[in-house]
């Protein structure tokens, strides 16, 4: 059975976009970009809701080529790239970049991922998530806190119909005071 993980960056007050889906405070230093890029590249299949989905898409297939590219976003698109990726869309009709496309019922397929063998996944985007949260499907949560307040946006949690009991796994500080803490679902 794979692991589920929810990981994103999310401000001091519990948004991973401020209004506007202004993602501007969520700048990583050089240190959080290589984690990302190393989860990125552990990861055995990304599981994407469409708007995050449209934001990845549009930037990291051919980010390596762009004017300036720094070493560590080449490896980091070279990882996108290879990772395997789920898209769940209603209205997107075609992906690409090692990616399928799911236009049915996200619990469900979630659910039978989670049941088969392989690597671990991580799922993305705020609405998809909340989708698995409330189905109980997410094993573990981690949040990269940036110390701002946004005031309001996208939620990282949804709201649920029960408690979540978490058990603290682990913590680190990254530059800029930047904290992750990651969280395992109590079953």
């Amino acid at each position: 059975m794979r692991k589920l993980t929810f990981a994103m960056n999310v401000s001091v007050d519990g948004y991973v976009a401020a209004p506007g889906d202004d993602l501007g405070w969520g700048v990583p230093s050089d240190e959080l970009f290589q984690w990302w890029s190393d989860r990125v590249g552990s990861t055995g299949l990304a599981l994407y809701g469409r708007r995050l989905w449209e934001g990845m898409s549009s930037h990291w297939p051919t980010a390596d080529q762009q004017p300036g590219a720094t070493p560590a976003a080449i490896e980091y698109a070279g990882r996108w790239r290879d990772m395997p990726k789920v898209v769940f869309s209603s209205t997107a009709r075609t992906v690409d970049w090692n990616a399928r496309l799911v236009t049915g019922d996200a619990v469900t397929e979630i659910a039978r991922l989670k049941a088969e063998d392989g690597g671990s996944m991580d799922i993305g985007g705020a609405t998809l998530a909340a989708a698995a949260m409330r189905a109980g499907l997410i094993d573990e949560y981690m949040l990269v806190t940036a110390p701002v307040l946004v005031g309001g946006g996208t939620p990282f949690f949804t709201a649920l119909d029960n408690w979540v009991n978490l058990t603290l796994m682990e913590t680190r500080t990254f530059p800029g005071g930047v904290l992750m803490t990651r969280y395992e679902t109590k079953r």
